[in-house]
């Protein structure tokens, strides 16, 4: 029963960054992006980073407050949250200097949405 709990987290957390991935697509191709569909690049790509932004905070509290407290975290698995958790914020970075960059690009005074 916990085998099939584990899979299922698994595949979750997979859905998730799937999701996050095509949300967060225009970004990465901001430079040849039409700019006549702004606005829905910024949509959308505001709701990949907030999905980012929760698999960040899920991360970072898996590495501080591990779920098994009753036992000593191993090292590798600590290791490897923490730098899953740099890369994370890392490219938080990034899709946030993107999203303001296609903003600007796009030459709108005003308020953004």
């Amino acid at each position: 029963m916990e085998e099939n709990q584990k899979r299922l987290s698994l595949g979750f957390v997979l859905i998730l960054w799937i999701a996050t991935a095509w949300l967060l697509y225009p970004l990465v191709t901001a430079d040849t992006a039409d700019m006549g569909n702004v606005k829905e690049y910024i949509y959308r790509s505001a709701l990949g980073i907030t999905l980012m932004v929760i698999l960040f905070g899920k991360t970072l509290i898996d590495l501080i407050f591990p779920l098994v407290s009753s036992q000593k975290m191993p090292l590798l698995n600590t290791i490897f949250l923490a730098i899953y958790t740099i890369a994370l914020a890392g490219g938080l970075i990034f899709m946030l200097t993107r999203i303001i960059a296609l903003y600007m690009k796009s030459g709108k005074s005003g308020f953004i949405f």
